[in-house]
C-alpha cells in the first residue's frame, strides 16, 4: 500500500474512531489503516473479519483511486420482472372490482389477485405476494377492509334537507332533535380482564324480559344545547315515543310552534303522532331515507356510548339508565355556548401568533 497523505490519514482515523452508518465504509476504512501500520494481509483479514482476496481488491483500488474506494459501487442487481406498462396494469386491476373482471368474489386478496394476473390473456405477469404487497402501496393503494354503504333514494331528499337547514338557521330556540340509541348491549366484560365469575354473569342487554332497550335522547338545539333521555322496552316504543313528543311540547309551554327532527322509523310516523302533533303546533321534520345523518343528535351518541357503555358491566337496565342520565346531566351542566367556544379558539390562536408556535406546538423556524 502507499504511503498515506495527512489528509487521507486523519479522513481515515475520523472514520474509525467515530464510526460510520455505512458498515462497508468503516471496515474498508479499518483495512487501509491497519496495512498503514504495517500490517500483513493474513492478519488484516483476521481483524475485520473478511476474506484475503478482499483486502488485496481494496488496498490495489486506494493505490488506483485513492479514498474514493471507501464507497462501495453496487451492482444493478436482477432485472425488474415487470416494466412500467406492466405495473400500471397490476395497480388498475387492483383497484377494479373483481366481479367487474369475471371473477366470483366482492373483493381481491393477494391470494386470488396473484392468480389471476398469471392467467391474463396476452401479458405475462408473475409476480409474488410480497412484491404485489409492496407494489400498491408504493402507488397509494392499500387493502381496505369491505365498507358497505346506502345511497338516499329518497325523491324529496334535496327538499328535506333544504327544510331541515332553514328550521335551524331561523328558529333555532324552537327546534328539538330526537332519536333512538340502542341497542344498549354491553360486551365490554369479555375485554376488562375479569375473574372467571365475573366474566359469566349476564350484563345489560343481555336481561329478560327485553332482549335490547332503546334509550330515547332529545337534543333542544339554540342557546343551551341540552340532551335527556329515557329508556323505554322495544315493544312500547311508539308509545313513549308519543310521551316524548309531549315532553317537548310541555318545554315551550307559550303555544308557539315548535319544529322536531327525527327520522323515518315507523313509530314516529303512526297516524296517533301525527294527529297530536298537528292539534299542538308540533311540526315534524323527517331526514331523508338513508341520511338520519341530517339529524343534529347523531353526533352526541358517540360520546354517550364511549363514556358510558364502553368499558362497563352493568348488572341490569336500571344501573345502565342510571349511567346514562348522569352522563347526560354531567354533559348538559358543563356545555358551553358556541359563541365563547370561538371566543376561545380566536385568543388560542391569537397566543400562538404571538409566540410563534404552530398548530400542535411545533416553533415556526426563525431563521433566515
Amino acid at each position: 500500500m502507499r504511503r498515506l497523505t495527512d489528509q487521507e490519514g486523519q479522513r481515515l482515523q475520523q472514520i474509525v474512531r467515530r464510526g460510520s452508518t455505512n458498515a462497508v465504509r468503516y471496515r474498508r476504512a479499518m483495512m487501509l489503516l491497519a496495512s498503514a501500520g504495517g500490517n500483513r494481509v493474513p492478519v488484516i483479514a483476521q481483524l475485520v473479519a473478511a476474506d484475503e482476496d478482499t483486502v488485496r481488491d481494496v488496498i490495489h483500488r486506494f493505490n488506483e483511486i485513492g479514498l474514493a474506494c471507501l464507497d462501495p459501487r453496487w451492482a444493478g442487481g436482477r432485472p425488474r420482472p415487470l416494466s412500467d406498462d406492466d405495473e400500471d396494469f397490476v395497480v388498475q386491476t387492483a383497484t377494479t372490482r373483481p366481479i367487474k373482471l369475471g371473477q366470483p368474489f366482492t373483493r381481491w386478496s393477494l391470494h386470488k389477485l396473484v392468480a389471476y394476473l398469471r392467467t391474463v390473456h396476452g401479458r405475462v405477469i408473475r409476480i409474488g405476494r410480497e412484491a404485489l404487497r409492496g407494489l400498491p402501496a408504493r402507488r397509494g393503494v392499500t387493502f381496505q377492509r369491505t365498507k358497505t354503504w346506502k345511497e338516499s333514494t329518497d325523491p324529496d331528499r334535496e327538499a328535506k334537507l333544504d327544510r331541515i337547514e332553514h328550521v335551524l338557521d331561523r328558529f333555532p330556540d324552537r327546534v328539538f332533535a330526537f332519536d333512538e340509541f340502542g341497542p344498549t348491549r354491553d360486551p365490554a366484560h369479555r375485554r376488562l380482564g375479569l375473574g372467571r365469575t365475573e366474566a359469566l354473569r349476564p350484563v345489560a342487554g343481555h336481561l329478560p324480559p327485553h332482549p335490547w332497550s332503546p334509550v330515547l335522547p332529545r337534543l333542544l338545539l339554540g342557546r343551551r344545547r341540552h340532551v335527556v333521555g329515557r329508556q323505554p322496552p322495544q315493544e312500547r316504543c311508539r308509545e313513549h315515543t308519543l310521551a316524548a313528543l309531549k315532553s317537548i311540547r310541555a318545554a315551550r309551554p307559550d303555544g308557539a310552534p315548535i319544529y322536531v327532527i327525527l327520522d323515518n322509523l315507523s313509530a314516529h310516523k303512526g297516524t296517533d303522532i301525527r294527529r297530536w302533533a298537528t292539534k299542538h303546533k308540533v311540526e315534524l321534520y323527517f331526514t331523508p331515507t338513508y341520511a338520519s345523518w341530517a339529524n343534529p343528535i347523531e353526533a352526541h351518541f358517540g360520546p354517550l356510548r364511549q363514556f358510558t357503555i364502553a368499558n362497563s358491566n352493568h348488572p341490569n337496565h336500571t344501573v345502565q339508565e342510571r349511567a346514562l342520565h348522569a352522563c347526560l346531566r354531567w354533559r348538559n351542566a358543563n356545555a358551553r355556548h358556541r359563541d365563547a367556544l370561538a371566543a376561545e379558539r380566536k385568543e388560542r390562536a391569537r397566543i400562538r401568533s404571538e409566540k410563534g408556535i404552530r398548530r400542535g406546538g411545533r416553533p415556526l423556524n426563525t431563521a433566515a
